[in-house]
């Protein structure tokens, strides 16, 4: 009953972000009356991966951010055992649980876009900002670019760091997308913003 690559979105999906520099995307998913963003995320050089797993997906409640589920997937299935994803969906128990889970797996893969939207909702944008904060170690809240740096010994800004400028601050970011070696610095205090005129003017002072 199970059918080979019933996720292959997800693998059209990497591919697509691997080749626009994307590590993080996202889209909305509804199941049972309740709605879900699903965060679909890359593993980064150096982290630690399952074996298999394509990518992470991270399941946030619309109704509750603080319901989440963080899985690997690929594109044969989510990387979990079966009563966690029962018990996280509210998928019923049933003798026959691997042909509705089978079922689940069908209505997911209707909801997997193949490629990038470049014109996610502003709610959307937050959650994947938070996202790119936390895995950069920065904290969430810090969303007011206020200068750019040039990194020590030519090292590349993060993932994190360019993608969350992208979200953020597309035109500052298309003045430094081929430096690679800089990188954006954020504020948690909205008084402390600068202009793209003004981030540029103080970066030329400095240079």
């Amino acid at each position: 009953m199970k059918s080979a690559h019933i996720l292959q979105n997800l693998k059209l999906l990497k591919e697509d972000m691997e080749d626009k520099g994307w590590v993080i995307e996202a889209f909305t998913f509804n199941y049972k009356s309740e709605s879900y963003i699903v965060l679909v995320k890359l593993y980064v050089e150096d982290e630690k991966r399952p074996e298999y797993a394509l990518l992470k997906l991270e399941f946030i409640n619309a109704n509750d951010s603080s319901n989440t589920l963080v899985v690997p997937a690929n594109s044969n299935h989510i990387m979990i055992d079966p009563q966690t994803l029962r018990e996280f969906f509210n998928i019923s128990y049933a003798p026959n649980l691997g042909e509705i889970l089978h079922q689940f797996y069908l209505h997911f893969s209707s909801f997997i876009p193949t490629h990038v939207n470049p014109n996610q909702p502003d709610y959307i944008k937050k959650l994947m900002v938070s996202s790119l904060s936390k895995s950069d170690s920065e904290d969430p809240d810090k969303i007011y670019c206020y200068t750019v740096k040039r990194n020590p010994d030519n090292e590349k800004r993060s993932p994190f760091n360019d993608n969350k400028t992208q979200l953020l601050r597309s035109t500052l970011y298309a003045r430094f997308k081929e430096e690679r070696t800089i990188s954006f610095c954020y504020s948690l205090h909205q008084e402390k913003e600068k202009t793209d005129e003004e981030i540029l003017l103080n970066f030329g002072q400095r240079r």
